[in-house]
């Protein structure tokens, strides 16, 4: 790709993130794929994991935020009876035992974890500390405290069990760790459970759209590519549209407030101009004012 387009690649794109490669690895290769200076993604997967990874080109890095805080939805496969320091097959094993659980069980225990739960961190997480993920400290030998926090599993599902294996499908939101989740499940059977699969069926707001592998990316051309790219918007579609004048535009990109009717909730909105061009997001407050949140620079 040319260098003087780099700075124009705005949007987003749906990659299937393979296994064995890290989320940043599949970020990087995209990118080079695309010729793009600037891109984020949102959300690290585990190595072992697989599935939606969302990745934002340019100005769509701005709004990186909205789909981290979004639900996910994943399906995982736990095998009961071996812990592991990692919480998933690529570790080391760290403890075993003899598996005698019925089906029966296993859904009472999984009716204990459905709602606001507390969850702790796993030292081979990516959660940071002092700027460091967790994982860094772990991989030296160091165990550092980490906080409980709440999350929500919204739904849990037991969608096969083949003892010692047991297959879920989990919705849950932002900040939960599904290798805690499945090792957590394994001590409240006092067996312990480790992750041997996981994928990531989708990131709220992007059920229903299609996502691409490397492999076929790499077979396309660089029209074909962009081609695929969603527009910065469909990160924010979960706020209301609201249509500004040519002059009320001008104000919020000048850093002024513009004053709006009383016929609109205070709350964030996704902003376009008079000609249906978005190009940003604002606040309404309560006294009605409109100030800039994020505007886009092109």
């Amino acid at each position: 790709m040319n260098p003087m387009s780099q700075n124009k690649i705005n949007g987003i794109l749906l990659v299937d993130k393979p296994i064995d490669k890290t989320s940043n690895a599949v970020l990087q290769t995209v990118k080079r794929l695309f010729g793009a200076k600037k891109a984020g993604h949102t959300g690290s997967l585990d190595p072992l994991a697989t599935g939606m990874l969302p990745i934002f080109f340019g100005e769509a890095t701005k709004f990186c935020q909205y789909l981290l805080d979004a639900d996910k939805y994943y399906e995982t496969t736990g095998c009961l009876g071996i812990k592991t320091d990692t919480s998933d097959s690529k570790g080391d094993v760290i403890s075993s035992s003899s598996v005698d659980v019925v089906e029966d069980h296993l859904l009472h225990v999984l009716d204990k974890f459905k709602g606001e739960i507390l969850q702790t961190p796993s030292m081979f997480s990516a959660l940071k500390l002092n700027g460091k993920p967790l994982y860094h400290y772990a991989r030296t030998g160091q165990t550092v405290e980490r906080k409980s926090r709440y999350i929500s599993i919204k739904s849990l599902q037991l969608k096969g069990f083949n003892s010692p294996l047991f297959d879920l499908e989990v919705l849950c939101s932002k900040g939960t760790y599904i290798r805690n989740l499945v090792e957590d499940i394994g001590d409240a059977l006092n067996v312990g459970a480790h992750v041997t699969r996981l994928r990531r069926r989708y990131c709220g707001g992007f059920e229903n759209v299609p996502m691409y592998t490397i492999d076929y990316l790499v077979t396309l051309t660089e029209s074909e590519r962009l081609a695929l790219l969603m527009p910065v918007e469909a990160a924010l579609l979960q706020f209301q549209q609201l249509t500004l004048t040519y002059s009320e535009k001008q104000d919020l990109q000048q850093g002024k407030l513009v004053q709006l009717r009383d016929d609109k909730s205070p709350t964030d909105y996704r902003l376009y101009d008079e000609t249906g061009i978005f190009f940003g997001l604002g606040t309404l407050t309560s006294d009605y004012q409109l100030k800039a949140k994020r505007l886009l620079s092109y």
